[in-house]
């Protein structure tokens, strides 16, 4: 690709970040330019983040209905998964399944709280709430 044709098409993370790409100088020679984004990445980004988007409402709704733990909204809020929260918690991963339940989750200690609230990096009443400053 010629320097001249690399796409600097408006993307959702063009604030945030800039795509490195190879592409040829005049001279013909390889050089680094910096992209803000191509229609084509752009439009799977978007879908992506409408699937995201939509996982959060399901779990805040599965919350709101008893049917799950405020953990679950806050791994889909923060992209987590139960793998990622083990490593964060220090919990196995069986045990934040049944922390998933409602039932269980309400009997949880402060301190247990404490570090799903600091993996999920919220105060343990953001946690309770499902109430976070960016949410």
């Amino acid at each position: 690709m010629k320097k001249e044709d690399i796409p600097q098409d408006d993307s959702a993370l063009q604030k945030f970040t800039k795509e490195v790409v190879y592409a040829t100088d005049t001279a013909g020679n390889y050089t680094t330019e910096l992209s803000k984004g191509w229609e084509i990445k752009t439009t799977a980004l978007d879908i992506t983040w409408e699937d995201i988007e939509q996982r959060i409402e399901e779990a805040q709704k599965k919350v709101i209905a008893n049917k799950a733990s405020p953990i679950l909204y806050f791994m889909e809020l923060r992209l987590m998964d139960i793998g990622i929260v083990s490593a964060y918690t220090g919990f196995w991963k069986w045990r934040i399944k049944q922390h998933l339940k409602p039932s269980i989750f309400k009997t949880l200690s402060e301190k247990k709280l404490s570090k799903y609230a600091e993996a999920f990096n919220v105060s343990v009443q953001q946690l309770k709430t499902m109430k976070a400053d960016e949410a």
